[in-house]
């Protein structure tokens, strides 16, 4: 039997749960997915679980709050003019507490997102954090190859 290891190619089923155990993203009703081990399309903390399971391998992990995607950091948590919103974005939207916003990276060559949390005057204020930063989530995986 094939085990994991770093740089190992799966083919797998998978699905990540929030604190409530709600899913968040599942591969398990539709088709797997096939990834590098170590190759960036998965958290490092799922990668690590991923580490010394067998082919046929059915798991399911609880990783501790922060554990999956870092603590809540409190700077992530910025003011916007409204001004610098519409510059970066469509002029003419209308935005609401709850939506996800999308910006341009300093650099111009990415983009980053961030949840709208409170409309003020000429200003908005978002968080940049990932939204399950600092929970709990868990982590079930069914590993269909190894290579």
């Amino acid at each position: 039997m094939n085990t994991i290891q770093p740089g190992s190619f799966l083919t797998l089923h998978y699905r990540l749960a929030g604190p409530d155990g709600a899913d968040v993203v599942t591969t398990f009703n539709d088709q797997p997915a096939t990834l590098t081990l170590g190759a960036g399309q998965l958290a490092p903390a799922f990668e690590a679980k991923l580490l010394g399971l067998e082919e046929g391998a059915r798991a399911s992990f609880t990783l501790a709050p922060g554990e999956a995607f870092g603590e809540r950091n409190p700077e992530m948590v910025q003011r916007v003019s409204l001004a610098l919103l519409r510059e970066h974005g469509d002029p003419e939207a209308e935005y609401n507490v709850g939506d996800v916003v999308e910006f341009p990276t300093p650099d111009g060559q990415g983009r980053f997102a961030g949840v709208l949390r409170e409309l003020a005057g000429d200003s908005a204020v978002f968080d940049f954090n990932h939204p399950l930063a600092g929970q709990a989530v868990t982590f079930e995986v069914q590993v269909i190859g190894v290579l």
